[in-house]
């Protein structure tokens, strides 16, 4: 009954600015692990940032120093500030929530929100 709902793309010119944002609703039980995803046309689904339930974060050395995650749990919304945006970073960007896999608890993914860098 988890939904994840992702927001805030669009089309921006290079070394524009955008801010994605990701809401969710439904029944949670504790502050889960998140994490931004992107896939572009002919490449896999690869790994942009995460942030820890602790408020860790780490990113891909392609987005280092230009893209930040946070959240909000009192929101209960994780946001992704994208910065000095290149052409390469255009791509369906999603957000995911991450279950303990030792709990049995299973992952929930939005639908995603298309972001697109382009002159």
């Amino acid at each position: 009954q988890v939904q994840l709902v992702e927001s805030g793309g669009g089309l921006v010119q290079p070394g524009g600015s955008l801010r994605l944002s990701c809401a969710a609703s439904g029944i949670i039980f504790r502050i889960y692990d998140m994490g931004w995803y992107r896939q572009a046309p002919g490449k896999q689904r690869e790994l942009v940032a995460t942030i820890t339930s602790g408020g860790n974060t780490n990113y891909a050395n392609s987005v280092k120093g230009r893209f930040t995650i946070s959240r909000d749990s009192a929101k209960r919304s994780v946001y992704l500030q994208m910065n000095s945006l290149k052409p390469e970073d255009t791509a369906v960007y999603y957000c995911k929530m991450s279950g303990g896999v030792l709990l049995g608890e299973r992952d929930y993914w939005g639908q995603g929100t298309h972001v697109t860098v382009s002159s």
